[in-house]
């Protein structure tokens, strides 16, 4: 409901890179009358710092949002694609198929001006309105989102796997990532995942997605986000919740969790109320004083 001055929000991206991140997104390019929070969204692009390494990734529903997040000069652009007919016409106002044949377009539009893409397949795990979504229908989403960038000459940088309302849980993951990863693989696509703490198994359904190969995990710093047309939504995983169960289980990020944890407190203070992020209550396990 906190509706952040842009300065903020530039101060919150500069603080994300100190902290050692290297791809960010960074914005959406929606419509601003529904979600406010974004309408901002050329301003933020036109004043956030030009850092060597750091990639601007905007978000985009149409060729409209397309438009607009090259104009305002983004690096990458990532695209919606859902598996449910129900929250794609709540959400994009398309079928799940139409907003596929949406992605074909921004895809070749993308390859046309030279512009990275990605596509993030949301409600893989479970929709709001249709409630469990099979296995096969994530494939075939999947498959048509992988043959229509084919056919666009388009390569995404990733695809994303979303558990775009927290329903998944760790079986699940790894259930849909293995099927999955066979038509990625085959396609050259490295395969990400992307989800939301909902109902508290996001940090788990992040390792899950690990142990199964995925190389990319998409996260919020404080666990801040949510969706305005996904019932009962809550924000993504806490990015730095994900990044202390990966370096407690050997896994290396190359992100200073000090600075995230920091970044999660001050967040905060903008907001005016406490982010659920677990690790930045808590603070770094304590660890045991040196002998003498």
């Amino acid at each position: 409901p906190v509706i952040l001055p842009t300065a903020t929000k530039v101060e919150l991206v500069t603080r994300l890179i100190a902290a050692g991140l290297k791809r960010i997104e960074v914005t959406s390019f929606v419509n601003p009358a529904r979600v406010p929070a974004m309408a901002d969204a050329n301003e933020l692009m036109a004043t956030l710092p030009q850092v060597p390494g750091v990639t601007y990734v905007g978000l985009v529903l149409n060729e409209k949002g397309l438009d607009r997040a090259v104009a305002a000069g983004v690096h990458e652009i990532n695209c919606v694609t859902l598996t449910s007919d129900t929250f794609a016409q709540k959400n994009q106002g398309v079928t799940a198929y139409e907003s596929v044949e949406v992605w074909g377009r921004i895809a070749r539009a993308a390859v046309a001006g030279g512009m990275p893409a990605s596509v993030i397949v949301s409600a893989a795990f479970g929709c709001p309105f249709e409630g469990d979504v099979p296995t096969s229908r994530v494939v075939d989403i999947v498959s048509r989102a992988l043959r229509a960038a084919a056919d666009a000459g388009c390569t995404p940088t990733r695809l994303v796997l979303a558990d775009s309302i927290g329903s998944a849980a760790p079986g699940m993951v790894v259930e849909v990532c293995n099927a999955v990863r066979e038509l990625t693989d085959a396609a050259g696509v490295p395969l990400g995942c992307h989800f939301h703490d909902t109902r508290n198994t996001g940090v788990a359904n992040a390792w899950a997605a690990v142990t199964s190969g995925v190389t990319m995990l998409e996260s919020s710093i404080g666990g801040i986000g949510g969706c305005p047309f996904a019932p009962n939504a809550t924000g993504n995983v806490a990015t730095e919740d994900v990044v202390f169960a990966l370096e407690r289980s050997g896994v290396s990020t190359g992100l200073d969790l000090a600075l995230l944890r920091e970044t999660t407190l001050w967040l905060g203070e903008q907001l005016g109320r406490k982010l659920p992020s677990g690790y930045s209550a808590a603070g770094p396990v304590p660890q045991k004083a040196a002998a003498a």
